[in-house]
């Protein structure tokens, strides 16, 4: 079916506006790709060094121009869950590419830290800023010029973002991205969030929680809940990037290490000595890119998204805005409940029909472009699949259900759980806010209440436990944006508000911070542009001041007199304790540099 002409409009609308960066970038793609293999422009000196502690045979082959070379670029350390799998995977994939005619080299590492293990920490504060260091760290291991393809093994919240920067930013390169899969299922996410919010109310201790965070996270592989990571295999699968059918399929299974094969030989067979040659910065275009927002909506994604999907974009040359965020929302129902949007975890979302389902049921109404590359070839259709072991040990693909294998989990496109995707674009007198409703009861969809100010998560706990905020109120979270303070999540908030939220109370979040995959119940205002440090609007909000936040009609308003507001002078605070501790020193430039949500948060690219 072609896509929906909304969808087309979009799509062209984000073309007519990228034209003048999108050009640019291809010319420099094609010059660069035109050079042929890149090891024929090594001197001796480099390229004996780029091979030195490679056997005899791999040095003849690495000498001529004729056996393609991948560079393995890896996020691997044994503290993340999710990225502990990947100690194995270049062993694997060196054997695969022998096995088709090729090497495999590791290109580089890239930092990855767990935004799980520094919730409410420090070193939360340069967790944003890892994205664009992580494409940096991607970007010095490819430079060396050895390479006709790269891989890419990534999980998490800002690894993968980062590494498709890196991949765009050398798309004159195949890259394929390959994933490690979930951890088996432990606790269900809604009794570990009933432990948390015990624990906030003090009905249970610390061993207690500990216990029920233990049996949620308790093995390899990423967190079973529809945060960024896993939002980020989605969409690594919708725009392409991953071979059909890969995106959660568990660690340390055969199929698991089939497919860690399969992508191996096949990044070799796209490379520019093949008949199949797949740069990726072509591969990826705005319809890619329409896509992979079309997916986030209808799975109910991460809010992440809406800052790296614009940073993402704007590696390949692509314009990417909210308002074709919006807009978007508008058009694409939701199909998936998993948790904190549902009660079910990704491992019930792979076995109700999973990623080949979701495309099957989205190419129903052309919700998304069949007629783009990927890394399987041409065409969206291939993905509409389910990835099995065969008989001889290699991967087989059989087409996806036809019906969903569990309809309160996943949805057909005919019986969606909501009409749009929940996520939506706010405006107003206090600027553009992006809000997740899909998990916020309708009657919580407008929130009006007096503003109750903090200028620290701490403080807000503080006054909780207190027994200070047992009142309809909207918390002003402030200077948490990425000037400020490297814009950390702010998930300890998430426990005493959902409390007081049992409790009747009228509650909501405004916050130029990040809430991030797991926003849930209370309705919550993030991202806020301008932020506070800029001054914008949001500093000027004072205790008491009757807020709107009005997700229905996509609204945001302090009801303050447009004559006081603009009188007021913005709130300034010492931000000093910000600077320093657990690396913060080193990201100065980063706080100094960066743009703003809207335009992806970006040290590297500010949006038009």
């Amino acid at each position: 079916m072609s896509a929906h002409a909304r969808i087309v409009a979009i799509t062209n609308r984000i073309v007519e506006r990228s034209k003048p960066t999108r050009e640019r970038y291809l010319e420099r793609l094609r010059a660069a790709a035109s050079k042929g293999v890149n090891r024929s422009v090594l001197g001796c000196a480099n390229l004996a060094h780029g091979f030195a502690v490679c056997s005899p045979a791999e040095k003849d082959a690495l000498a001529g121009d004729r056996v393609p070379n991948l560079g393995i670029i890896t996020a691997y350390n044994d503290m993340l869950s999710a990225h502990q799998p990947f100690e194995t995977y270049p062993a694997i994939i060196r054997e695969a590419a022998a096995q088709a005619g090729g090497i495999a080299q590791v290109a580089g590492g890239v930092p990855a830290m767990c935004d799980g293990v520094t919730q409410g920490q420090p070193g939360m504060e340069l967790s944003l800023f890892s994205r664009d260091l992580i494409a940096m760290a991607a970007g010095v291991g490819l430079s060396h010029n050895m390479f006709d393809a790269a891989l890419f093994l990534g999980v998490c919240d800002k690894i993968v973002p980062g590494l498709m920067i890196a991949a765009l930013s050398f798309g004159h390169l195949p890259s394929i991205f390959i994933p490690a899969g979930p951890m088996t299922t432990g606790l269900a996410n809604d009794e570990k969030s009933r432990v948390r919010q015990l624990f906030a109310e003090g009905k249970v201790g610390r061993a207690e929680l500990l216990e029920a965070e233990s049996k949620s996270y308790h093995g390899p592989g990423t967190c079973t809940f529809y945060g960024t990571a896993n939002s980020n295999q989605m969409l690594m699968e919708i725009m392409g990037f991953h071979m059909p059918g890969s995106s959660f399929i568990n660690p340390g299974t055969p199929l698991r290490e089939a497919l860690t094969r399969e992508a191996a030989k096949r990044a070799l067979a796209i490379t520019a000595l093949g008949n199949e040659f797949t740069p990726a910065g072509e591969m990826i275009d705005e319809r890619s890119i329409v896509n992979g927002v079309v997916g986030l909506h209808a799975t109910g994604g991460s809010t992440n998204h809406t800052m790296h999907l614009v940073a993402m974009a704007r590696a390949g040359g692509i314009v990417l805005t909210w308002q074709d965020i919006a807009e978007l929302s508008e058009l694409v129902p939701l199909l998936a409940r998993v948790y904190p949007n549902g009660l079910a975890d990704v491992n019930h979302f792979q076995a109700a029909g999973g990623m080949g389902f979701l495309i099957k049921e989205l190419l129903k109404q052309g919700l998304v472009h069949d007629d783009v590359r990927t890394v399987f070839g041409h065409g969206l259709q291939a993905y509409t699949v389910d990835a099995q072991l065969g008989d001889n040990g290699a991967v087989v693909r059989r087409p996806s259900p036809e019906k969903s294998h569990d309809p309160k989990v996943l949805a057909s496109i005919e019986t969606p759980f909501q009409a749009n995707g929940g996520l939506k674009m706010l405006r107003g007198n206090l600027g553009k806010a992006v809000i997740k409703i899909s998990a916020v009861k309708p009657e919580r969809h407008i929130i009006e209440a007096p503003a109750v100010i903090f200028h620290s998560q701490q403080e807000l706990q503080d006054a909780f436990k207190e027994g200070k905020l047992n009142r309809d109120f909207i918390a002003v979270v402030r200077f948490q944006g990425p000037k400020a303070n490297g814009m950390p999540e702010l998930h300890k908030l998430t426990p005493p508000l959902g409390v007081l939220q049992d409790r009747g109370f009228r509650v909501a979040l405004l916050t130029d911070g990040r809430m991030s995959g797991a926003s849930g119940k209370v309705p919550a205002a993030i991202h806020v542009t301008p932020e506070a440090v800029d001054g914008g609007p949001i500093a000027r909000i004072k205790d008491g001041d009757i807020i709107r936040l009005d997700a229905i009609r996509g609204t945001l308003e302090v009801l303050v007199d447009a004559a006081d507001m603009a009188e007021r002078e913005p709130v300034t605070i010492d931000l000093s304790d910000n600077e320093f501790g657990m690396g913060r020193e080193l990201f100065a430039p980063f706080r100094h540099a960066v743009g703003p949500s809207d335009q992806g948060a970006s040290v590297l690219f500010h949006a038009h």
